[in-house]
């Protein structure tokens, strides 16, 4: 079996099936790859198993564009979104390039060969060989959570679960649980655990904005008088556009948003428990990422009495239980630390360009898509005000607009670079425009942006997407010519 291919894609979730899609749709006489570390497709939606697993954006713009979500629901548990993946894959014949099984342990690129080498672990090392390299990975450790700074928790003799590794054989029946924590994992988890334990607490330093939706779609009559694909391409718009509008709103009238948010939580919160302080945030709309929360989940349970939500300090975790810094104690059999993942790069493989290694946390990102210094490489990376997956497709379709602008070029690669007077007078902006515990814990693992240029953080779709299929993909780039940008040609 071959191991060289003119693109490798690493990683088999949302980001890697849609890279494969418009590699051999746009450039059907390019070989590919994709290289999984799990046993099974899906990334994200394969790992987390946790009750009540769900996406925080709609699947009309988190699915495919290529191929609509079709159901009514717009949030959609984990395990449909998974089958949905997987029916995808194999209706466009991508799950037969996959290769389950193999970690990326170093990705090398050599400017003498202008080639990628990557190192793989797949029970005993082999070696793959790429042309070019899209690292569909996202920005999760998988292998290791945020650890929580949580005093005396390991005194504590029940059981203490992170989301991210949740035993399949768990039994919360009648139990005391505390969640620690308040963003989407957290407002997830208290409805689904609710029905069948005795009391479940969501124990949270500061609150979250948390935005109750029903449920289904409000444009389903349009699909009785147009024509599928045109309901469906239409229903994807409206989604962007008002999810875009509502960002933009909340920006620009932050104090207005917060009387808008704190209206719709009021309604449903139960006489005992007040908004100020358990629903009342400290920051703006949007400084840090929104809760959507399907059909009001969260405060059916908080009204039936299971659920009850703590806005406090921990000042010690006991045997059998949590100290508040005000005095209050909860009891708990269960402990369950929501309290955000740890975040890398490139699925936490080792880069080096000849033979120097590349640390990413020091390295721009241009265009929000190539790392500097690294030549023919892809990181994607999704939105953090708006559908991942919409920044995954403005990546991928980037990605083979530049491939065919080299090979009609007859030039072999392409890397980013910042000029040395450019160095000096570059402001540096986050990457990612939130200011949550977990996203400046990484500041120092991401990749930065800046004030300007082509090392921007990403805006917004509608302006990468037409950056993607028609903006400059001069400035900032270095190229080197070739003979042929291809390794290995696709067999018709």
């Amino acid at each position: 079996m071959s191991k060289t291919f003119d693109v490798i894609i690493v990683g088999a979730g949302i980001s890697g099936i849609n890279a494969a899609y418009r590699i051999q749709s746009q450039l059907p006489g390019y070989s590919y790859a994709i290289l999984e570390a799990r046993d099974d497709l899906g990334g994200t939606w394969d790992l987390f198993r946790y009750p009540g697993i769900r996406s925080d954006s709609d699947l009309f713009t988190f699915g495919f564009q290529f191929n609509p979500w079709s159901r009514d629901n717009p949030i959609a548990e984990g395990s449909a979104i998974k089958e949905y993946v997987r029916d995808t894959a194999k209706k466009f014949g991508i799950h037969d390039n996959i290769h389950f099984g193999h970690r990326l342990n170093t990705a090398s690129f050599s400017t003498e060969s202008n080639t990628w080498s990557l190192a793989v672990d797949a029970q005993g090392e082999k070696t793959f060989t790429a042309r070019y390299v899209i690292f569909g990975t996202g920005y999760y450790n998988y292998r290791e959570p945020l650890k929580a700074e949580i005093p005396g928790l390991d005194d504590f003799q029940g059981q203490i679960i992170h989301p991210q590794f949740w035993p399949e054989d768990l039994q919360y029946k009648q139990k005391k649980i505390v969640i620690i924590g308040s963003g989407a994992t957290a407002v997830t988890l208290l409805p689904n655990l609710a029905d069948e334990a005795e009391r479940v607490t969501m124990l949270q330093r500061s609150p979250t904005y948390i935005l109750s939706l029903p449920n289904r779609t409000n444009s389903r009559w349009l699909s009785y008088i147009l024509p599928n694909a045109l309901y469906t391409r239409i229903q994807r718009m409206i989604w962007i556009y008002t999810s875009r509008i509502f960002f933009l709103f909340c920006q620009r009238f932050p104090n207005f948003s917060r009387w808008l948010l704190k209206l719709n939580v009021r309604k449903q919160l139960p006489n005992h428990i007040p908004y100020d302080p358990h629903f009342k945030p400290r920051y703006n709309p949007w400084d840090q990422r929104l809760c959507v929360c399907p059909d009001g989940d969260l405060f059916k349970s908080l009204r039936q009495g299971k659920a009850d939500v703590k806005t406090d300090t921990i000042k010690q975790v006991t045997k059998n239980g949590i100290v508040l810094s005000s005095g209050e104690k909860l009891d708990a059999d269960i402990i369950i630390t929501a309290t955000g993942l740890r975040l890398q790069m490139a699925g936490g493989a080792t880069l080096a360009v000849d033979g120097q290694k590349i640390n990413p946390g020091d390295k721009y990102l241009w265009n929000g898509v190539m790392l500097q210094d690294v030549p023919n490489a892809a990181f994607v990376i999704g939105y953090t005000n708006a559908s991942w997956t919409l920044g995954a497709d403005a990546t991928a379709q980037f990605v083979c607009r530049l491939l065919k602008s080299l090979e009609s070029r007859k030039l072999i690669a392409a890397t980013p670079r910042v000029k040395e007077k450019e160095a000096t007078t570059l402001q540096d902006r986050r990457l990612l425009n939130l200011n949550s515990t977990y996203v400046s814990i990484a500041e120092r693992v991401l990749p930065k942006a800046a004030d300007r240029g082509p090392w921007q953080p990403r805006d917004h779709y509608l302006k990468d997407i037409k950056f993607a299929t028609g903006g400059d993909i001069d400035t900032g780039l270095e190229f080197a010519q070739g003979p042929s940008l291809r390794l290995r040609p696709k067999i018709a």
